[in-house]
């Protein structure tokens, strides 16, 4: 979600040099464990080659909490919260994280950061996959001081969202993540939230996604080095992972009218395109959704890693969701929170016994649908 909104809230991926951690490998034999997954053509599909759907929701707060020395999660990552999602239809949870909370950085609070943070982390994801849910690994707040057009904090900490990842905790962060979870491909990562460089750059297009790819001197109005999704992707598969890598496009992730021509290149041939959907984004019709993201979903596969309107209500993600559904598409809600309301947040749920707003309700209503239709 967007910054300003956020801050309001206060083949086989086992890298062959280093055994599977004794919490994966738990995770991995569990009957109920999600699926493996990898790329073939443009869906993502399970280690025997069945097609997957991912239908989920967002569970904020590791991107928040912890810089704000407030706790590591928002709300229960208790085993009995993780039921509670299943019952409701979700498959997915997808996990913002901090850069400088999992690297440990010195002004983030020591029970917060470094060893604790990963831990904490490391072992709610496990407990997802563990019970059937795919989890998405977000790198959602990062550092580097950015004052810019757009700008969402005069801050160099990653307490905000800012235009493109940093050089300086990105890149050791898209080495430390992999290693984590490494051997357990039902863990996809997400390269970093919402880029916005063409904002940065006088909303230059071009400019943007040439930041977007290579960083570093491509990025004008961005005073901090920044890493390129180049330079993640390779981060990644330097550790060995061949995990399913996301990455959003440009303008807060809701435009990926050049994503295909700017594709990273990946060895493991693991890609997916990220996009964020709101009521109150540029491409928000059907127009938009036909014209930029039909040809990117024909040729790899397609996440919309955060849907949303700020209405209370459900007529935009009913649309989208109907259209997305045609397209064999996967999406996640934002967010299932109990204390983000439904319009500024926008929240899904009153309570962690999953109550739903009248927006949870409707997407709630959408995946029984659904579900009905694929039993």
């Amino acid at each position: 979600m967007a910054a300003t909104l956020l801050s309001l809230a206060l083949s086989s991926g086992t890298n062959k040099s280093t055994a599977t951690s004794p919490a994966t490998a738990a995770a991995l034999s569990s009957p109920d464990a999600a699926p493996q997954l990898h790329v073939s053509g443009n869906n993502l599909v399970s280690a025997s080659g069945q097609r997957v759907l991912l239908h989920g929701v967002n569970r904020s707060g590791t991107e928040f909490m912890c810089v704000h020395n407030a706790g590591i999660f928002d709300g229960p990552d208790s085993l009995a919260s993780i039921r509670v999602m299943k019952q409701h239809g979700i498959n997915a949870v997808r996990v913002p994280l901090n850069e400088a909370c999992w690297n440990g950085e010195s002004y983030v609070k020591h029970s917060m950061a470094g060893a604790p943070y990963r831990a904490a982390v490391t072992a709610y994801v496990n407990r997802l996959t563990a019970n059937g849910m795919n989890a998405i690994l977000d790198l959602h707040w990062t550092g580097g001081q950015y004052m810019g057009a757009a700008s969402a904090c005069a801050s160099d900490q990653a307490m905000c969202q800012k235009p493109m990842p940093d050089a300086a905790g990105a890149v050791p962060f898209w080495k430390s993540v992999p290693r984590a979870f490494r051997g357990n491909n039902a863990v996809i990562f997400d390269l970093f939230n919402e880029p916005y460089p063409d904002q940065a750059n006088h909303n230059s297009q071009s400019a943007g996604w040439r930041c977007w790819l290579h960083g570093g001197a491509d990025c004008a109005g961005i005073p901090y080095e920044v890493a390129g999704m180049q330079t993640l992707v390779n981060a990644v598969r330097s550790t060995g992972a061949n995990n399913v890598i996301m990455l959003g496009g440009l303008t807060w992730s809701n435009d990926l009218s050049q994503w295909l021509s700017h594709e990273p290149a990946d060895p493991a041939h693991n890609l997916a395109a990220s996009w964020h959907s709101y009521n109150f984004n540029a491409c928000s019709t059907q127009a938009c959704w036909n014209k930029q993201l039909a040809p990117v979903i024909a040729k790899v596969p397609f996440i919309a890693g955060e849907i949303g309107e700020n209405d209370c209500a459900g007529s935009y993600i009913n649309r989208l969701t109907t259209w997305l559904d045609s397209k064999a598409a996967n999406y996640l809600a934002w967010t299932w929170n109990s204390d983000f309301n439904c319009a500024s947040g926008p929240g899904l749920i009153t309570n962690y016994n999953g109550h739903p707003t009248p927006f949870g309700a409707a997407y709630e209503s959408h995946l029984r649908s659904v579900a009905d239709m694929a039993g």
